[in-house]
């Protein structure tokens, strides 16, 4: 009964969600639910990067075709195909995501032809259709192939749908980047486009970019990075994990070999997922590390969009590492209400946003087929029960601003429709009850549905090769597709066994850690610490009295006793520095890279000009960072600010670093300072060696660190880039940096960031 009340539910979700939408919204892409009005781009306040996703193209309509064959509600799916077909126009001059509009539309339109087709082959419906959706998916395909023109065969993030990329009006054209998921995300649709229509050019085209990603990869440790230069292959960002801007590389990578029979993509695959395991996974966390130095983490906290992987990872037969990432992200939607757009590894909250993002009950659904243990229905029903309480309003449901206030923003995503009551409907579902077999499909990453019967109706790509280059080690799921029933069945003791030992993983949190302070710092008069010395008997040589700075006695803890250790400042003149504008770029919501400030570099520690460094900032305490650090565990992993002044740049970042920080950014002390009036300098070290300072610094003056102040007031917490200005990432491509879904290098929205 209660099964049977949750799908009502379900359903009655469904109704009200696609209900306002045909209301209030329809003929726009998605729904406004707070406005009740459709959101038209062009027509309501630009969102930025955000908006490339919408085309104008109905996204909500081409999303609920399969729910509604799904339900076998035919005559709703008969009108929808009717309405796409009538009112869906794909000549428009309008410049859209590459990503999205593959995974979004072409998707949406493919899965619906195949659905559309077994209706007529079956007689029951739709005998009018002359594949209607299959010529309008071609046609989109074509429209999307101009992106594909570049040196490396890497595509570009956007295209005109009109103009394509190198005419003079399609205002696209000059990226250079793209994420690995937004190029690595394709081959699903443009080959079942390429074995539905006959034409090869769409999954040509798709293999060279995997082919060029597998090139590219990390060959030391078999990671990926995930923003890369699409000319010239170089990677721009380093950073290597399974989230936003390279989840769905990885999940495409499995898929394409259980839809298309290609031995290819699986041993590409069991390459990167045997070097996940090794080097991010680490249970229950899935975390962020260095492609060319794996055993460096990037970050603290996670992001919203990993929690695809369990599911992929219950494909993969891989249950235990499944089960426990999948119940480390119950325990933090317990605390939470909802997963945070990004939390830490300690589950706190990092980023507030909640936009009703559906993976966590793709791997939830996975799970339970898997098991069968009745736990994931409990978990099913906490979404639903979550979504009804905290995010429905009377036009819909709307986004979560804030996990931690509640607030909405008025944003009903169409993947809300398109993923999340599909998987919660087929969690609660037996394939009884379903009008065709659902193990003659493979899920696309919008939860759309391709025959996997394309392995045998056309040959495979030409030029499939891959040169591994060691032995894999080889199990039971190496080459082979996991079936859950056959695997799995109705064990729910196994999921229980491993799930206990995190059933209360963020009641009790992580015990406090704190290193263990090996630094006393003194400021004295010089006058008394050489009496003191001459009172020791000790020699004097020198000092020059007006460079010493302050004096650092460092405890030898073996020898038991403490060692003076001179500070002095050598300063340079501006006439011998040349100096290389740096710049802090904001990164996280609301910012999405469009808030850069320029700072100065330094002449010791990281070198930004070889490899940018990002990270979430947080103030020292005390804020000049010239005497005991006392907020070790918040600086942790985070970029520290310091104010200037009081003792030297080196010895505040000896001691931010020796605190746990990865970065500092120093503001300086001076009121109204600014880039614009102020010459910028190069930081110096304190005259001795500086080798030690192996964190990036960078300088502000007080203008713009009070931009970042503030900005850190507002939102609490805040992600920043720090890298030369000359390689200000989304420069001219309208591609904002870092982790947008969604919070991406793309800010396209969805697993590719927002």
């Amino acid at each position: 009964l209660l099964l049977s009340f949750t799908m009502e539910q379900i359903l009655e979700m469904f109704d009200h969600a696609y209900g306002s939408y045909m209301k209030y919204a329809y003929p726009a892409d998605e729904l406004m639910p707070l406005s009740c009005r459709g959101r038209v781009r062009g027509l309501e306040p630009n969102r930025g990067d955000i908006d490339d996703s919408l085309g104008n193209l109905l996204f909500t309509v081409c999303f609920i075709l399969f729910f509604a064959q799904l339900l076998n509600r035919l005559e709703d799916f008969e009108e929808a195909v009717k309405k796409t077909v009538k009112d869906v126009r794909l000549d428009n001059d309008v410049v859209v995501s590459v990503f999205e509009t593959n995974i979004r539309v072409l998707g949406g339109l493919l899965g619906a032809h195949v659905m559309a087709d077994l209706l007529k082959q079956r007689g029951e419906k739709m005998q009018w259709y002359g594949d209607e959706l299959l010529h309008m998916a071609k046609d989109l395909g074509y429209r999307l192939l101009p992106a594909f023109n570049t040196t490396s065969g890497l595509p570009y993030p956007r295209v005109n749908l009109r103009y394509g990329v190198v005419n003079p009006l399609s205002r696209t054209g000059t990226e250079t980047d793209t994420c690995t998921a937004c190029a690595g995300t394709m081959i699903l649709e443009f080959a079942a486009l390429s074995r539905l229509s006959g034409e090869s050019v769409f999954e040509e085209h798709a293999r060279k970019a995997l082919d060029v990603l597998w090139e590219k990869r990390q060959r030391g440790s078999n990671l990926m990075g995930t923003v890369i230069n699409i000319h010239n292959g170089d990677w721009v960002r380093r950073d290597s994990g399974v989230g936003a801007g390279i989840d769905s590389y990885y999940e495409y990578l499995m898929k394409a070999y259980i839809l298309l029979g290609d031995n290819v993509y699986l041993e590409r695959f069991n390459t990167h997922y045997s070097a996940i395991m090794k080097y991010i996974s680490q249970p229950p966390l899935l975390l962020s590390v260095h492609m060319h130095n794996p055993t460096v983490n990037v970050r603290s906290w996670m992001d919203s969009l990993l929690a695809f992987f369990p599911g992929l990872q219950v494909l993969r037969g891989d249950l235990k590492p499944a089960i426990e990432t999948h119940e480390m992200l119950y325990q933090v939607t317990k605390q939470h209400k909802f997963l945070p757009e990004a939390f830490t590894t300690e589950f706190r909250v990092h980023w507030g946003q909640h936009p009703l993002r559906p993976e966590f009950a793709e791997s939830t659904y996975f799970l339970y087929k898997a098991t069968g243990d009745p736990y994931y229905l409990k978990v099913g029903q906490s979404i639903v029960e979550k979504l009804n309480t905290h995010t429905r309003v009377p036009c819909g449901f709307a986004a979560v601003q804030d996990v931690r206030t509640g607030a909405h923003e008025d944003r009903m995503d169409s993947f809300f429709l398109a993923e999340m009551f599909k998987y919660l409907y087929l969690l609660f579902s037996e394939k009884s009850h379903l009008p065709f077999d659902i193990d003659d499909y493979i899920f696309t990453t919008e939860a759309h549905l391709l025959p996997v019967s394309l392995s045998t109706s056309q040959p495979a790509c030409e030029g499939n090769n891959t040169d591994l280059y060691t032995t894999q080690v080889e199990d039971l799921f190496t080459y082979s597709c996991p079936s859950a029933q056959t695997l799995f069945p109705n064990n729910p003791s196994f999921a229980k066994t491993i799930r206990d030992s995190y059933k209360y993983l963020t009641g009790v949190g992580r015990a406090p850690h704190t290193s263990p302070v090996r630094y006393l710092l003194f400021y004295l008069n010089v006058k008394l610490l050489l009496s003191i010395i001459e009172a020791m008997n000790l020699i004097v040589l020198s000092f020059l009295y007006s460079h010493i700075h302050s004096f650092l006695f460092v405890k030898d803890s073996q020898k038991g006793v403490y060692r003076v250790k001179l500070v002095a400042e050598v300063r340079h003149t501006p006439e011998e520095e040349e100096v290389v504008p740096h710049i802090v770029q904001l990164i996280s919501p609301p910012f999405l890279g469009r808030t850069v400030l320029t700072a100065g570099p330094a002449k010791f520690g990281m070198d930004l000009t070889k490899q940018e460094h990002g990270g979430s900032i947080v103030k020292s305490v005390p804020y000049t960072a010239c005497g005991h650090i006392e907020n070790p565990i918040e600086l942790q992993g985070h970029i520290a600010l310091a104010l200037r002044g009081d003792c030297m740049f080196a010895a505040k970042a000896r001691r931010l670093q020796e605190a746990g920080a990865i970065g500092v950014i120093f503001i300086d002390q001076r009121e109204d300072s600014s880039s614009a009036e102020t010459p910028l300098f190069q930081m110096v070290g304190d005259g001795e060696s500086t080798d030690d300072i192996t964190v990036p610094l960078v300088f502000l003056f007080s203008r713009e660190g009070a931009i970042l102040t503030g900005a850190l007031q507002e939102h609490q917490n805040v992600d920043v880039l720090l890298l030369p200005k000359e390689r200000q990432l989304g420069k001219g491509t309208g591609l904002p940096p870092g982790q947008g879904g969604h919070y991406n290098p793309t800010g396209t929205g969805e697993r590719c960031g927002i």
